[in-house]
């Protein structure tokens, strides 16, 4: 890595599903890039093998052991790919992080303690971006995208992981993370990922 070259920026979206993160994620790189901002979008669990056993094992993994598997592969996706980029100057807009495991882990019946242990050495997030949605619409959404694995199986999901991401907004902000929280029930993706880079902006021109 050169030595003058900027660190770049973890941007992370959280929420739940059907709340627009993957669409967002794409409309913030595209448009941190036409800002002359090099940026790559990425997801959690990982493309990688750890990951896509955690994507493909709702079903067969549970608890603590879908825990410890989600965390193993958010370190393994830190060391592969996200700290390298980071250090390069690329931004990483990573699609569902840490947030995304104290929301689910916690619904899949693991103490908070223990999510918030088995994570403590993943990277803070530069900005932690929460996407909230009408209940409603997110019910429609879902519907029409199908479900994505064991945890939208259940009927009442959608208000229990509003409820939760509420709450870990709160725990962020809390320990002085960055927090933007952004309402997609009827905003567009373009229009929210301007606001995203807008903080993105102001925090690559603040003096270290």
């Amino acid at each position: 890595m050169n030595p003058n070259t900027t660190r770049g920026l973890l941007i992370t979206l959280d929420g739940p599903g059907g709340a627009g993160k993957s669409t967002l994620a794409h409309a913030i790189t595209t448009q941190l890039a036409r800002a002359g901002i090099p940026a790559e979008h990425t997801t959690q669990p990982s493309p990688g093998p750890i990951g896509a056993l955690a994507r493909r094992g709702t079903h067969q993994f549970h608890g603590y052991t879908l825990a410890c598997l989600v965390a193993a592969d958010r370190y393994h996706h830190l060391d592969t790919l996200i700290r390298p980029a980071l250090a390069a100057g690329t931004t990483i807009v990573c699609d569902r992080y840490t947030a995304s495991s104290l929301v689910f882990q916690a619904l899949d019946g693991v103490e908070q303690s223990f999510i918030t242990h088995l994570n403590q050495h993943a990277d803070p997030p530069d900005l932690a971006v929460f996407l909230t949605c009408h209940d409603t619409e997110l019910r429609r959404r879902l519907t029409v995208r199908g479900s994505h694995g064991r945890f939208e199986d259940d009927p009442d999901i959608t208000a229990k992981e509003t409820l939760n991401y509420h709450a870990v907004s709160a725990l962020y902000a809390a320990r002085g993370i960055r927090v933007l929280e952004l309402d997609s029930t009827t905003s567009t993706p373009q229009s929210l990922a301007s606001r995203v880079v807008a903080v993105a902006l102001a925090l690559t021109s603040a003096p270290s």
